[in-house]
Order: structure tokens, then sequence, then C-alpha cells
């Protein structure tokens, strides 16, 4: 069944960020990620708002954990440490 990587994030250092993004985008790609919505327009009805929302569609769980698990995305997330608050998930559609 795919999955969904949804994360909701509040960046506090654009630069540190943008190095994460770079290298986190091609580590989605490489596990078979795709995205389908990032940064765009949203409306926070409950929760902690985080102005950065950013969903993937994998083929898995099992790939979008690979990926979050890889060496790739690993480095990716040394630069959002310290950088960002982040909330993240993976969630099996019912597709």
């Amino acid at each position: 069944m795919p999955a969904l990587w949804i994360a909701h994030v509040t960046v506090t250092d654009e630069e540190a960020y943008g190095k994460y993004a770079a290298i986190a985008t091609e580590a989605i790609a490489e596990h078979g990620g795709v995205f389908i919505a990032r940064g765009g327009r949203y409306v926070q009805l409950e929760g902690r708002d985080r102005p950065r929302n950013v969903v993937a569609r994998f083929p898995s769980v099992e790939a979008a954990e690979a990926c979050y698990r890889s060496e790739r995305y690993q480095e990716a997330l040394s630069h959002a440490r310290g950088a960002s608050e982040r909330d993240l998930l993976i969630v099996e559609t019912t597709e």
C-alpha cells in the first residue's frame, strides 16, 4: 500500500534548512517518493501551527521509513537539526 510522509515544520535558520531541503529532495526521490504538497497555502484548524507543511507519497511505509533511515537522508537531517522544529510521520493510505 502507498504511504504518505507528512512533515510540519517551523524553520528557524533558512540557510541551514535550505541545505537540508536540497539533500532531502534527492534522498526522497531515490526511495520512490514524490512530493504532493510542499509549503503551499494551508488552513490551520487544530493543533500546533507550523508554517511549512510537506507531503510526499511513497510506494509503501517501508520505502518511506527506509528513506528516513538512509545515510543520505540522515546527512540531510543533520542540517535540519537546530535549524527547525519539526513533526514528521508516515501513514499508510487506503488506496
